[in-house]
């Protein structure tokens, strides 16, 4: 019996949770090719690339979420992360200051703009 989207994000979600993050993305992966535009299971298997330390596929993710909404301040932050760890810092420098500047309240996204522009 095939499982269908929603059970298989809700088992990615809850492996994410556990921290087993290789075995999340697996799921996630199969609720992603079912339904690409959901932004839910794309975060989350973005979370699980990068928390797995794939940095380019969740760049990947994370940038499909900024495209399709672009004022979505966590994405920007994850995406800019991702990049970093990629050594892509111009690129996630752009991210950080769009997501510090939609949410000023949150330090750790000032924390990451301050340190790209520093570099």
């Amino acid at each position: 019996m095939s499982e269908g989207v929603y059970d298989l994000f809700k088992k990615g979600s809850e492996l994410l949770e556990r921290g087993d993050f290789m075995a999340a993305s697996i799921p996630l992966e199969r609720a992603r090719s079912l339904d690409p535009d959901k932004g839910s299971i794309r975060e989350a298997l973005g979370r699980a690339y990068f928390r797995s330390a794939r940095f380019e596929q969740a760049a990947e993710e994370f940038a499909a979420l900024v495209e399709r909404y672009p004022v979505n301040d966590y994405a920007h932050f994850c995406l800019g992360r991702s990049l970093e760890k990629t050594g892509r810092r111009l690129e996630a420098r752009r991210h950080a200051v769009l997501a510090a500047g939609m949410r000023p309240d949150r330090a750790d996204y000032r924390a990451l703009r301050d340190r790209l522009r520093a570099a």
